[in-house]
């Protein structure tokens, strides 16, 4: 049986897609006869102290292991001297590199990128949630194409959406609410939108509080608050529940590793606006979606409005939608993929 050490910081039950990627990962590597040993580091990530590095060394440290794969969020800013004390040479595992999320200043993107440069060099090996940040890691962090890997997210197949039923267009959208995810583009252009519709926003409003309170304010300023809800970290069945009931997905996202919410909404068939850079990641099917450049306010309310004042439109993206959807990769693929990478690194 092959034993994989699996490092995670803080967590990993939080109500994101790298953690939702991280659960169900190891759990299809136990159903695929692995050993997995979860190991929780400190929640501090990807911004320890000096005492939280010290109690990673000795959570890492030795065991009778195979493997061990570490979650970027933590890995990217591992010191090079705790890495080569590592047995054997750990997996990174990167959802997408930490110097890219928004909001940062220069100089903190410049310090993440040199850490994550550091921290990669001494990888077995990388893998990565799509074929684009794989192409990303190769080119920001000169990595040789040999040492990388994809294993994207899977999804389990659901039923197709049925929408609204009182001839409101109901518009959800799934995300953290933190810079990156952008969802200040998104009400901006809602403003701009005629027509009934209503927003639900699913997704935490403690990981970037300011931001999250800035968006609040911003719905009130726009005169959107009774018609876009900010529902706050909602659970599975919650959430299954908003695709179901929902006629549009929506998100503002500036850039993804992948895109598994959009992902998710694919499999019940619905019609998707993202913008460009997310659908370069791989879960945005042509035939189901339309796209924008991030931060094109002007032409989002633009997609907004012919999706919520056209039918015919939205039955024909969904339909596209739902075709993909036969087609998409399945959890068990993610697993296959990722425990390939894991038999290249033990093999090297």
């Amino acid at each position: 049986m092959l034993r994989i050490d699996f490092a995670y910081p803080g967590d990993i039950n939080a109500p994101t897609g790298g953690y939702g990627y991280d659960r169900r990962v190891m759990r299809e590597l136990e159903g695929l006869g692995c050993d997995i040993r979860p190991i929780a580091l400190p929640a501090s990530f990807p911004y320890p102290t000096a005492d939280d590095l010290a109690e990673t060394q000795r959570l890492l440290a030795g065991g009778d292991r195979d493997a061990l794969a570490i979650d970027g969020l933590a890995y990217a800013v591992l010191p090079a001297r705790l890495i080569s004390a590592l047995t054997p040479r750990p997996l990174a595992l990167v959802h997408h590199p930490l110097f890219l999320e928004a909001g940062l200043t220069s100089d903190m993107a410049a310090r993440l990128r040199a850490s994550e440069q550091v921290a990669l060099d001494c990888a077995g090996v990388v893998v990565t949630t799509s074929a684009m940040t794989a192409d990303i890691v190769e080119k920001e962090f000169s990595m040789p194409r040999e040492r990388l890997f994809f294993a994207p997210p899977g999804v389990d197949p659901a039923p197709r959406a049925q929408g609204s039923q009182d001839g409101v267009v109901r518009l959800f959208s799934v995300g953290s609410l933190t810079p990156r995810k952008a969802y200040g583009d998104l009400v901006r252009a809602l403003a701009l939108v005629d027509g009934d519709w209503r927003l639900t926003i699913a997704g935490s409003l403690d990981l970037a509080p300011d931001y999250a309170r800035d968006i609040a304010a911003l719905i009130m300023a726009q005169g959107l608050g009774e018609r876009i809800r900010l529902a706050g970290a909602m659970v599975a069945d919650e959430i299954a529940a908003g695709y179901a009931g929902a006629d549009i997905f929506v998100t503002p996202s500036h850039f993804e590793g992948f895109g598994m919410a959009i992902a998710e909404a694919v499999a019940r068939g619905l019609p998707v606006i993202a913008t460009r850079e997310v659908a370069g990641a791989g879960a945005v099917p042509k035939s189901g979606a339309l796209t924008y450049p991030a931060g094109d306010v002007q032409a989002l309310a633009k997609h907004l409005e012919a999706l919520i004042s056209d039918a015919a439109l939205r039955a024909r993206l969904a339909d596209g939608a739902w075709q993909a959807a036969q087609t998409q990769f399945r959890w068990s693929d993610t697993a296959q993929a990722f425990l390939a990478a894991v038999r290249a690194g033990a093999a090297a």
